[in-house]
């Protein structure tokens, strides 16, 4: 079968286009839902003076709320203490107040830190940069104070030093190659504590430095990452997590005592709480409670004591094990922090600050001690109000310039905002002059929360806007493929029927074009609408040149049958996008492809021949189906992990005869270098299996990954992978090459497996071997019976069906069943179950240093190119030109990506809005990795004889 000829052009351009389109249209879901918050010109507020003279902030990065405050959070753990961390408890109990701070997603450090510090929810273009450089710069308390000394990870510090005025953060960092996830991770924790108390040694020789801590408005932040790193590599429930739990509470007293004995005052402001949670597999990033739930500790001057607790209670099935529901919780978001922060020592708060100060609400006790009747919590909530009307007017007059037939937000229409909301603000400063402080609270909170809303109103203006967009978009890129696909180009000239459709076509552009020029749209808009206008030209266009065909293709066509197989594909398409959050519908599909398929719907001819067949995919499909229903929280198991080394051992030994038999008649010599080159991959899969279980042993015992451990397996996992692409063999046969590729990543599935990757991987595998073995046998099958109704069995007309490819009834279900193999190569292991459900422990066997994004890499390349392989194999087998079974399937995925769209929320819990976000884009994600599996899979298979596998099944039928 000839590749790349003048025919094969419309294909590729096809391809070339949807995969653009499909990768752009990602960015849709973060122009409809995460927009920046960040506008410049806002006027600072703040109280002219704090209760506090200073404030020291520590965060302990990856800090659990309910392993911190229960009472036993251990139980597992002999030996462990009733209370984990005494000190922090005992100010809970008789100094401080405390309660849950809820995060956002997506929970990184990064984010958490933004939120705390900056009283704003992260500008997710941050995520391009990995979370660490300030693609935005944004006001924070620390440019806000007089001086601001800082410690910790450099992950965390420079980015609050980046844009504030220069000179007012210090900076004291460990170098980034301490973050070592092989050692004793509280270590990084003592060496913030150590640099604290040299800053103090160095302030009594240095009467420049006394000076300017002594000042009044100065902060301090201790940044303890030593949890985070802890909790990856040991996870949450682990005597390590205890016992760093136990060193941060140890931290916190030390502190709390270099402080009393420094400044021998009682004028310092302690806020103790966590950037962000841990699931209990060690990870975060998602929106699961674990993850969004931190603890917040508040104590020292400016701060009330314990409280007894309110009616109804403040607690909840999650604070009922701390056994502190005696005393009042009370809960705040996240960005709050920053606003209690700026209040308790006297700045003005920072100016992109979306935080409400938690003294607002005058029917529940704040964060704030009342020693003047109420007066600073309601200057407090006066000045939270300002800030955030402020920071509307700014956004409201640029909505308002860069709109057509704009609305403004209802609560502020009845005049011009600014006179609006300064009546308002005018209401409130005369009740608290008037001592009507309660009141003034209740005023401030009414129109803080009238202004968020606003901000919010405004932040998704123009989310109607882009959504029908969207829509327009996926159901346009359907219509062109199938017009692509279906009908044939038109040989007549221009009409004015297609003159007319083109001037529509124009005009429509212009006028949006238009629109966004006038609004002063983001950039990204004026990409965003040429797609649907495209699509739909060319799908009416094609439509409309070819009436007179699509009549009689109506005509031949059973629509019935057309519409039973449609509607079959859209309830297995809407079973995938359940499976995202139901991974045992993945085993259901399995179940229905081994059981179900066969029986009903195998000719009984292609039964009969092929019971050995059958009964492979039968099986092969039943074993794969295990492995969604297991649980994705894994425990590292080294003998499993070896098992599917062996496993993988016997199907590279098996694909190895088999290769061997179906090379018999080739010379001699090119066999044996065929057997040696496997001879060699196995070599190196017994030698990751020896070295993983070496390395295994050294970590658990914390002595730290051996150098000579981490030399060996970047070895051998480099020479294994590529060794399938260097090996130079004439004229390999398909099992060849595959053999070599299944051996080659092996090695990954040992070195970076947990548990059960390796025996996943090798099932996977031999399932696609057989359905590529079946759908082969069954293609055969129904060529020949048309053949026979033609009564024309030459091998010419074989050749004039398929020399132009036109979709068979079979090439829908078959890009159903690439669909699903694509998902299951993902999420099959549960290894990469979710945004944040990779397991860090076996990289650390390669990479002790934080790396994530070459872990996630790591993780989720083998499984793919296997799939590449077979489908290259198949596409071939079936005579079909490169390409052509993934544009059904990328026609028809459009189904769930638009699903997926419209179920994106930001509303709700954080759990449902993360994960919405999450499918969206894994989805897209997937459609665009498909195309790459495809053209590797082509270069892959390029030079093998794919032929010889199609003569046997014609014989086997």
């Amino acid at each position: 079968m000839s590749h790349g000829t003048k025919k094969d052009r419309p294909v590729l351009r096809l391809l070339l286009i949807g995969l653009i389109f499909h990768l752009v249209y990602i960015g849709t879901v973060f122009d409809c839902y995460f927009t920046s918050p960040v506008v410049n010109g806002m006027q600072s507020y703040g109280l002219d003076r704090g209760p506090a003279k200073r404030l020291v902030l520590i965060v302990a990065d990856g800090l659990r709320a309910d392993l911190l405050l229960s009472k036993q959070p251990f139980p597992t753990i002999p030996g462990s203490p009733e209370t984990v961390a005494p000190h922090l408890r005992s100010v809970v109990e008789r100094r401080g107040a405390f309660g849950v701070s809820h995060t956002h997603v997506p929970t990184e450090s990064r984010p958490g830190h933004v939120a705390l510090i900056g009283g704003m929810y992260e500008d997710v273009s941050a995520v391009t940069k990995g979370w660490k450089t300030n693609p935005v710069d944004f006001d924070s308390v620390f440019n806000r104070s007089s001086h601001t000394y800082s410690f910790g990870s450099p992950d965390i510090l420079p980015m609050f030093a980046q844009g504030a005025t220069p000179g007012k953060v210090d900076m004291w960092m460990f170098h980034e190659d301490e973050e070592d996830f092989t050692k004793d991770a509280t270590a990084l924790d003592t060496w913030v504590l150590n640099h604290v108390r040299d800053l103090f040694h160095n302030a009594s020789t240095s009467m420049a430095l006394n000076a300017q801590m002594r000042a009044e408005k100065t902060v301090f932040f201790l940044h303890l990452l030593g949890l985070d790193t802890t909790g990856h590599s040991y996870r949450p429930f682990s005597r390590e997590y205890m016992n760093n739990i136990q060193v941060v509470d140890n931290i916190v007293r030390q502190t709390e005592q270099s402080f009393s004995e420094f400044y021998e005052d009682s004028e310092t402001a302690f806020v103790f709480t966590a950037d962000h949670g841990m699931s209990r597999i060690g990870n975060h990033g998602d929106g699961d409670p674990d993850n969004t739930q931190t603890p917040l500790i508040a104590w020292g001057k400016g701060i009330r004591g314990p409280l007894p607790d309110s009616n109804p209670s403040s607690h909840d099935d999650y604070s009922a094990p701390w056994d502190l529901t005696r005393l009042l919780r009370r809960d705040v978001e996240q960005a709050d922090v920053a606003a209690l922060m700026s209040t308790l020592i006297g700045i003005d708060w920072p100016v992109n600050s979306v935080g409400v100060v938690p003294d607002v609400d005058h029917t529940r006790p704040g964060y704030l001690l009342d020693v003047d009747g109420g007066k600073t919590q309601a200057e407090a909530a006066l000045v939270n109000a300002r800030v955030l009307l402020s920071h509307y007017r700014v956004k409201h007059a640029r909505k308002r310039e860069h709109t057509l037939f704009y609305k403004p937000y209802p609560y502020f229409s009845d005049g011009e905002t600014y006179l609006s909301g300064q009546m308002k603000l005018s209401e409130i400063e005369h009740l608290i002059k008037r001592q009507q402080y309660d009141d003034a609270r209740q005023a401030s909170s009414k129109l803080i929360k009238h202004t968020l809303e606003g901000l919010r109103y405004l932040q998704t203006y123009d989310r109607t806007l882009i959504g029908a967009i969207v829509v327009v978009a996926y159901l346009g890129w359907i219509a062109y493929g199938a017009s692509t696909i279906l009908v044939p180009p038109s040989s007549t000239g221009i009409t004015s029927r297609l003159q007319a459709i083109d001037l529509v076509a124009a005009v429509t552009l212009c006028a949006f074009w238009t629109l966004f020029i006038l609004q002063k749209s983001r950039g990204s808009f004026y990409l965003y609408i040429i797609f649907p206008v495209y699509f739909w030209h060319q799908a009416i266009r094609r439509f409309g040149s070819n009436v007179d065909q699509l009549r009689k293709l109506v005509s031949t066509t059973h629509l019935s049958g057309l519409f039973v197989r449609g509607g079959l594909v859209v309830v297995t398409l809407e079973g995938m996008v359940l499976a995202y959050t139901h991974r045992s519908i993945w085993s259901i599909g399995f179940l229905i492809m081994g059981l179900a398929w066969p029986l009903f719907f195998w000719p009984n001819e292609v039964q009969a021949r092929n019971k050995l067949l059958h009964r492979s995919w039968t099986i092969s499909c039943l074993a794969t189906a295990i492995f969604p229903l297991l649980d994705v929280n894994k425990k590292e198991s080294i003998p499993t992990v070896l098992a599917g080394g062996v496993c993988m051992l016997v199907a590279g030994f098996y694909g190895a005869v088999r290769a061997s038999r179906e090379w018999r008649q080739l010379p001699r010599t090119q066999r044996i270098s065929f057997q040696r080159a496997v001879g060699v991959q196995c070599g190196l899969l017994i030698s990751s299996m020896i070295v993983t279980a070496s390395t295994a042993l050294r970590l658990r015992q914390k002595l730290g990954l051996p150098l000579l451990n981490q030399i060996a397996g970047w070895t051998i996992l480099v020479i294994a992978s590529g060794f399938p692409f260097l090996l130079r063999i004439e004229k390999p046969t398909p099992e060849a090459r595959i053999t070599t590729l299944f051996l080659g990543f092996s090695v990954c599935f040992v070195i970076l497996s947990i548990s059960s990757e390796g025996l996943f991987y090798c099932s996977y595998a031999t399932t696609l071997f057989v359905w590529t073995e079946v759908e082969t046998v069954l293609r055969a099958y129904r060529h020949r019976m048309i053949l026979k109704e033609e009564d024309n069995k030459s091998e010419v007309g074989l050749a004039s069906t398929i020399e132009a490819y036109r979709p068979q009834a079979d090439d829908m279900r078959i890009a159903v069943f690439f669909l699903f193999f694509v998902q299951v190569a993902f999420f099959g292991t549960g290894n990469v179950a979710s945004i944040s459900s990779f397991y860090l422990e076996p990289v650390y066997r390669l990479v002790p240093i934080f790396s994530p994004f070459l872990m996630a890499t790591l993780l989720i390349i083998a499984p793919y190119i296997i799939l590449s392989a077979f489908f290259a194999l198949l596409n071939a087998r079936l005579h079909l030109p490169p390409f052509s079974l993934f544009l059904v399937a990328l026609t028809l995925t459009d189904v769930m990506t638009m699903t997926f769209f419209f179920k994106v929320t930001d509303t709700g819990s954080w759990l449902e809005i993360g994960q919405s976000i999450s499918f969206f884009c894994v989805s897209s994600l997937l459609l665009v990795w498909s195309a790459g599996i495809c053209a590797i899979g082509e270069i892959l298979m390029a030079g093998t004889t794919m032929h010889v596998s199609n003569a046997k099944a014609k014989k086997e039928n």
